[in-house]
């Protein structure tokens, strides 16, 4: 099962090093990882995407909270969290075919964030499935380049206290 970890860590050279190392040398591959600074300039998020089972994934969580510099552990999973993801496509773009583009851009409310002479760059947020229909429309003319952000995620406003 696919996993959405997401671990409050000291904000210290180190600590991501420790986190994707336990996870790494029990077998598991992370799929996605983002990294940042919190509201709390001393405190840095961790998001990491993992395959595992539910015993693996119990394992993993409870030799996290071991470490010192690990302050918080929350599974996203089953919470409906809010995910998103960052995508820059770099796309084939004769003159006489850039609107086309464009406009496919403009639908998913993503941005032209560079021209050159024989291809658009495009920017675009959100989750899987609308940077995934992006980029099977973007492949009819030509995909250069791809380059994406880990996931980050954030539990909804309802489990607010």
């Amino acid at each position: 099962m696919r996993h959405i970890l997401s671990v409050l860590v000291e904000n210290k050279p180190g600590v991501l090093s420790r986190v994707t190392g336990l996870i790494s040398r029990r077998g598991f591959n992370i799929e996605s990882l983002s990294v940042g600074p919190t509201e709390d300039a001393t405190m840095s998020r961790v998001t990491a995407i993992v395959k595992a089972d539910e015993v693996a994934y119990e394992q993993i969580t409870k030799q996290l909270h071991k470490l010192i510099s690990v302050h918080k552990i929350t599974d996203l999973t089953d919470e409906g969290a809010i995910e998103r993801e960052l995508v820059l496509f770099k796309v084939n773009a004769p003159p006489d075919r850039r609107g086309e583009i464009i406009e496919i851009a403009n639908v998913f409310r993503a941005k032209i964030v560079d021209v050159g002479r024989s291809s658009l760059t495009i920017e675009a947020t959100g989750d899987e499935s609308k940077l995934k229909g992006m980029e099977d429309l973007f492949r009819a003319y030509g995909i250069k380049e791809i380059t994406r952000t880990g996931k980050i995620a954030m539990s909804r406003n309802s489990k607010d206290a």
